[in-house]
């Protein structure tokens, strides 16, 4: 018979094994939606089993609290979103290709999941009051920084300059510009979508200078 004591073990501890681990990412994608919907606050680990197909016993199992559980749902989400871009960098063979792919899948993520986007950035507010978010929070900015980079690395490539900024001031005005959207789109104010489009037309390439080469004489 198993001891209390392992009956008990934090959930962070079983972490290790593949099917356990494939089990989270399952658990999580079935609390997105809740969570999205809902929020940080608003949200406690029954009502996300009163709308998914796992019993709160289960995602407890799983999980040692609500907290983990939503870091788990937001960075398995977020990674998903960082990789969208991959092949617009990759495939895209002018610099104004770039532009025009990097802003669909922008608008594309911004009109189709808003309340995951949400989810983040209350999530991200959290973390200034609580410690134990923290770390995770700042990965996930990390790998959004890194992504905002290539975009703009392969873009100065393309059109023959150099970047004018660095990998997080770039980053921070790609989020602020994509937050203050994302209020305007959740809020029903017209002109979201044409307003990001407009900013990525412009920021991108105002954050890349000219070579010496490609400089008008």
């Amino acid at each position: 018979m198993a001891s209390t004591e392992s009956q008990q073990k934090p959930a962070r501890s079983r972490r290790g094994t593949g099917s356990y681990d494939e089990r989270r990412i399952k658990l999580a994608e079935s609390a997105l939606q809740t969570l999205g919907e809902l929020g940080y606050a608003r949200t406690s680990l029954r009502e996300i089993a009163a709308n998914s197909e796992f019993s709160h016993g289960v995602i407890h199992y799983y999980f040692r609290d609500k907290t983990e559980l939503i870091v788990c749902c937001v960075k398995h989400y977020k990674t998903q979103c960082m990789h969208r871009y991959d092949a617009v960098v990759e495939e895209a063979a002018t610099a104004e290709g770039l532009l025009a792919g990097f802003a669909d899948k922008l608008v594309q993520t911004l009109t189709e999941e808003p309340s995951m986007h949400r989810l983040w950035y209350d999530l991200r507010s959290q973390s200034m009051f609580q410690e134990e978010l923290r770390e995770d929070v700042y990965d996930i900015d990390r790998g959004l920084e890194d992504m905002i980079w290539r975009v703009v690395s392969r873009y100065a490539d393309l059109a023959g300059n150099r970047p004018l900024v660095g990998s997080r001031a770039a980053y921070t005005m790609f989020d602020g510009i994509f937050e203050s959207a994302l209020r305007d789109h959740i809020a029903g104010r017209a002109g979201a979508v044409e307003w990001i489009r407009e900013q990525i037309a412009t920021l991108i390439p105002a954050l890349c200078s000219q070579s010496a080469e490609t400089r008008p004489t």
